[in-house]
């Protein structure tokens, strides 16, 4: 389409970009038009040069006119291995304008959590959690938003941008729905692959519009360019060979028509073949050739403003290149002549960090960059390395310059890279610290630390590449160099990488052997416990001959004087909780692994020596023993902990999940079912198919059957994926026993029956004989009663032997509810005011009101009905009125 240059437009790439500034002004509309307007995102995509950046710089102009606050960052291609780079410069200069107090308070409990990610606090000792570290910066944007509504936010070139930036950006945009912030990204298509382009393709698809992928100018636009900047003189001939040698790239076509008026040129067709030539010297070879003819001293500024790629200053680059002040600001004002440097633009960025030069365009600086020569190219990073770090800003700071120098056998270097691993670690960026001990281990490290270096980049890579860490902890334990607790810990730490890559049985053999190497003491019997720990948890029908004996005389000798002791004791009473023992024995070998009632130190939430799934072990044996004060307060103490902490991912999961366990089993269904919600959320994030994933869904299936809500729990059984094969770690409560519930709950009871079938046959193989982690064989007996009388007995009979042993009034009087529903006449009434009797004792009050309303029905006593029901409403168990309703029409009334 023809069109004239817009009126008083700031910029020429905006020519034919009439709809995508109509669709920014609106969106800035929208944002200002109210405080609880919801959040949007736009998303522009097009090849180098077709104008994202000058749209950003529209979109800032709009906004600023608008009253707006805008913040912008940019990727580069040289600083992707830079963690939050891109998200630094977004926040950093609102938050290094607050007194360190009042950013303190805007952050909140936030600000230990992101601050170190952002460069306002120093990072702790610990290595911080990428989800919780991602979680944090959320909530940063979030109150800071609150603060600087409007708020736009723009991102140029986010296809370099950093994968920690990435990863919060894709969690942010996810959430605009509730925040008043308009984002706009600008990205080129391809240049990323992997999980950076996965983030980015989930940027996408939370945009509320589709991506606007930008076009080249068409021939009349490049046209009516050319005359605006030549002269209306400029012939027909001419501009078509202007668009022709360009393809329409705005930049390009700005840049070949400033070379025009450089050389002043005649725009006529005579001239026009003169036009390609020209356009060769802007890109490419003939760009550095251009370069070249600037001199040496020149050229060698540019490299060093290439290999510094952020904050250049005249002062930095004359260090890096050796010249004299005087050279360095000749050649800075000869590049900017030659349009290859130039200041930066403030009201166009917003940003007045310490750079005072740039790149005109990405595209020079990738062709400056490449055109250094490789050996020379190197050593000028290791130059820039030794820049950072002598100017104090550490070796994180220095690691983008360190991966780049070439392997040199460099001692020092090796130090250098496991510290900024270190720091990088300590920061919530795990993959920058892989980056850094794969590049130590090219150096190559000294044989005395190379296990070190070995077991390091292990540790790092555990959270992203489990596979990975096992070939590298592998490595390290086959040579010389570990010895004592970090060999200890570097066994321990291969067996969870193993666990976690599904290969239990050389989980086991693992800890298995390294035990047998070492003599009888604290690291021996840590790594018993270990072992002990993974057989626990395995959930398949094989298990290590004996396990369950020698555990119990190992915890015998133990009386909790160390944490590997009191290790030993939550393994043992986790174990004879799953195998049914005595409830009251139960408690006191947990109790023993306890100091004052309380985790010892070195054995919390948050600490690494152990894993979480210890902790839970603990809690859950007081969760089904009836100790559910106990479960409640461990379970709320790992919620608040991980909270506190920062830590996402898997280990809020599992804590929202086993939190809600505990209102299950209390009977407070409706908060069950809220975390459990907020734990499958989560979970979905961290990835399906895993245990914990299993966790949160077994979990909310059996507690949507106990409010009544069959069809819900059957939707979301389907939906997650809620069916065999089971995982291979075991699953409170037994997935197979609320998997087969649920059948019979929806109706297909034959295969209801064949899977509560399975569950009892399993649990039978492991020895597990909890009536109340596995109650396959109650909901068994009910669903025979009628087709197998007779087995449905003997069933009932197993069960209450089982609750018997186990001797808590939850388990008891549950078996006396199965009892009752096989009987008729008095005897299921005495039954059932049995099960009354044990419930009412008990803290499950949902088992409660269910036993209430079966005896009222079975006694046809109306105020024990009513009593029930009540109790069955108070819990959110609506169901079980429903339920009561159906067996009363059937029955022969109340009295």
């Amino acid at each position: 389409m023809t069109e004239v240059r817009p009126p008083a437009a700031p910029s020429a790439s905006l020519w034919e970009r009439d709809e995508e500034v109509a669709a920014i002004a609106e969106a800035v509309d929208t944002l200002c038009a109210d405080r609880s307007s919801p959040g949007s995102l736009l998303v522009l995509r097009g090849e180098a040069g077709l104008g994202k950046t000058a749209l950003l710089a529209e979109t800032r102009r709009i906004a600023e006119r608008r009253g707006c606050t805008v913040w912008s960052a940019r990727g580069g291609e040289t600083l992707r291995s830079v963690p939050f780079n891109v998200v630094r410069q977004l926040l950093q200069p609102a938050l290094v304008s607050m007194l360190p107090e009042e950013a303190r308070e805007y952050l909140g409990d936030w600000y230990d959590i992101a601050g170190p990610a952002l460069g306002i606090a120093d990072p702790g000792d610990r290595h911080a959690d990428p989800q919780g570290v991602c979680e944090g910066l959320v909530a940063a944007v979030r109150r800071l938003a609150r603060r600087d509504w409007p708020l736009v936010l723009l991102i140029d070139d986010a296809h370099w941008a950093d994968q920690e930036t990435l990863y919060w950006l894709e969690a942010f945009a996810g959430r605009l729905a509730d925040l008043s912030v308009l984002l706009v990204v600008a990205r080129r298509p391809g240049e990323i692959s992997g999980t950076g382009a996965r983030h980015l393709d989930g940027v996408a698809a939370a945009a509320d519009r589709p991506v606007t992928t930008l076009s080249a100018l068409t021939p009349d636009a490049a046209a009516g360019l050319t005359r605006a900047t030549l002269g209306e003189n400029a012939d027909a001939a001419f501009c078509r060979e202007v668009w022709a040698v360009t393809a329409g790239n705005p930049y390009e076509t700005v840049e070949l028509l400033a070379k025009v008026q450089d050389s002043e040129l005649e725009p006529v067709e005579a001239h026009a073949g003169e036009l390609r030539d020209l356009n060769r010297s802007a890109r490419g070879g003939g760009l550095v050739a251009r370069l070249e003819e600037l001199g040496i001293d020149a050229t060698r500024f540019a490299w060093a403003a290439a290999i510094l790629g952020t904050d250049v200053t005249v002062g930095l680059v004359a260090r890096l290149a050796t010249l004299s002040p005087d050279d360095a600001a000749r050649c800075a004002e000869r590049l900017r002549g030659a349009r290859i440097l130039t200041a930066p633009d403030p009201s166009a960025t917003g940003r007045t960090g310490s750079g005072d030069l740039e790149f005109v365009h990405p595209l020079i600086a990738t062709a400056v960059y490449n055109s250094i020569p490789d050996a020379l190219r190197r050593a000028m990073h290791g130059i820039a390395a030794r820049i950072v770090t002598d100017s104090g800003r550490g070796s994180a700071a220095a690691s983008r310059h360190l991966l780049e120098v070439h392997p040199d056998d460099d001692e020092e270097l090796v130090w250098q890279l496991r510290e900024a691993a270190r720091e990088h670690l300590a920061v919530g960026a795990p993959d920058a610290a892989r980056r850094c001990l794969e590049r130590a281990l090219e150096e190559p490290p000294r044989p005395e630390v190379h296990a070190h270096v070995l077991y390091e980049l292990g540790s790092a890579a555990f959270l992203t590449a489990p596979a990975r860490t096992i070939g590298h902890l592998r490595t390290a334990l086959g040579m010389p160099g570990l010895d004592g607790d970090r060999r200890v810990d570097a066994v321990i730490r291969l067996s969870q990488a193993l666990l976690h890559n599904d290969q239990m049985e050389e989980a086991v053999r693992t800890v298995e052997a390294e035990a047998a190497r070492l003599e009888p003491g604290p690291a021996q019997m840590r790594l018993h416990a270990v072992q002990f720990m993974w057989e626990g948890i395995h959930a398949g029908e094989t298990i290590t001959p004996g396990r369950s004996e020698r555990l119990a005389r190992l915890a015998a000798t133990c009386t909790g004087r160390d944490n590997s002791e009191r290790a030993l004791l939550i393994l043992r009473g986790f174990d004879a909780m799953m195998r049914g023992e005595n409830a009251e024995e139960i408690a006191e070998v947990c109790d023993r692994a306890l100091v004052n009632g309380r985790l010892a130190p070195g054995l919390g939430w948050t600490d690494s020596e152990w894993s979480v799934e210890l902790l839970l072990m603990l809690a859950s044996s007081y969760a089904y023993t009836d100790r559910l004060d106990r479960a409640e307060s461990l379970y709320s103490e790992a919620l608040n902990a991980y909270d506190t902490a920062g830590w996402g991912g898997g280990h809020l999961v599992l804590a929202h999940a086993y939190v809600g366990l505990a209102h299950r089993r209390r009977g407070r269904l409706e908060a069950a079912e809220a975390s459990l919600r907020e734990s499958l959320r989560l979970a979905e994030r961290v990835g399906r198919g895993l245990p914990l994933y299993w966790t949160a869904i077994c979990n909310l299936v059996d507690t949507l059957l106990a409010r009544g809500h069959v069809d819900e729990a059957w939707a979301m059984a389907e939906r997650h994926g809620f069916t065999p094969p089971y995982p291979s770690t075991i699953v409170l409560p037994d997935p197979r026993s609320v998997r087969g519930r649920l059948l019979l709950a929806v109706g297909r009871t034959k295969d209801g029956i064949n899977e509560l079938e399975a569950a009892e046959k399993a649990a039978a193989a492991r020895g597990h004989h909890n009536p109340v982690h596995v109650f396959g064989a109650a909901d068994l007996a009910r669903a025979l009663a009628t087709e197998d009388p007779a087995r449905a007995a003997r069933l009932a009979v197993d069960v209450r032997r089982h609750a018997e042993r186990l001797g808590t009034d939850t388990a008891i009087g549950e078996a006396l509810r199965v009892a009752a529903a096989l009987e008729t006449g008095q005897r299921a009434v005495r039954l059932a005011a049995q099960a009354v009797t044990y419930l009412e004792s008990s803290p499950c009050q949902y088992e409660h009101a269910a036993a209430r309303v079966e005896y009222g029905i079975l006694a046809r006593s109306a105020p024990d009905l009513e009593r029930g029901l009540a109790l069955a409403r108070s819990c959110g168990a609506d169901g079980l009125a429903e339920r009561a309703r159906a067996e009363l029409e059937t029955g022969a009334g109340l009295r």
